[in-house]
C-alpha cells in the first residue's frame, strides 16, 4: 500500500480515554497534526489539546536564512534580517493555523456529548497502528481523504463568507 494522505478521527463515547491515546498518537509514523476535542455533557465543546509535528521550524529557518542573507549589511544586517525572514515564517505558520481552526469547526458536529475526539492528521503507509491505538483505548476509527476533507473545509469557508457578505447587505439595508 502506497502512503494515503489521511485524517484519521478517534472517537471516544467517554471523555476519559483521549488523553492517554492522544499522547501515544504523537509518535504514531506519518503524523503530522494531532487536535483533541472533547464535548462536555451540556453539550459545550472545547479543543483540549493539539500537536503539530515541526512547529516552529518555518520561523527558525525563515529568520537564519534572512540573517545569512543580511551578513551583506553586516550587524545591523544580520538583524534585520533575521527579523524580517522571523516574520515571514511566521506569517506562514499562522496561516496553517487558521486553516487548522476551520478545519476543527467542520468537524466539531462529530463530536459526541459527553464524549471527544482526536483527530490525527498522517501520511499512512499502513492503517496498523492507528486502528491498533484506538482499538487500545476503546476508540471508533474512521478515515478521511485529506483531499477530500479540505475541499469539505473550503465549502464551509466559502458558506461563511457568503453568509456574512449576505449580513453586510442586510445591515446597510
Amino acid at each position: 500500500m502506497s502512503d494515503q494522505h489521511n485524517l484519521v478521527l478517534l472517537t471516544f463515547p467517554d471523555a476519559a480515554g483521549w488523553p492517554a491515546a492522544f499522547a501515544e498518537a504523537q509518535h504514531l509514523p506519518g503524523l503530522r497534526m494531532a487536535a483533541a476535542l472533547e464535548r462536555d455533557g451540556d453539550g459545550v465543546l472545547e479543543v483540549k489539546d493539539t500537536f503539530t509535528r515541526g512547529a516552529g521550524v518555518a520561523t527558525v529557518g525563515s529568520g537564519l536564512l534572512g540573517g545569512l542573507v543580511g551578513l551583506l549589511g553586516g550587524p545591523v544586517g544580520v538583524l534585520l534580517g533575521f527579523a524580517a525572514g522571523a516574520a515571514l515564517g511566521n506569517a506562514a505558520e499562522e496561516h496553517s493555523a487558521t486553516e487548522a481552526g476551520a478545519a476543527l469547526i467542520v468537524l466539531s458536529p462529530r463530536v459526541p456529548d459527553g464524549g471527544a475526539l482526536v483527530a490525527l492528521e498522517v501520511r499512512e503507509a499502513s492503517p496498523g497502528p492507528a486502528d491498533e491505538l484506538a482499538a487500545e483505548h476503546g476508540a471508533t476509527v474512521e478515515r478521511v481523504d485529506e483531499h477530500a476533507f479540505t475541499e469539505q473545509v473550503r465549502a464551509a469557508e466559502r458558506k461563511a463568507e457568503e453568509q456574512r457578505e449576505a449580513e453586510q447587505k442586510a445591515g446597510e439595508a
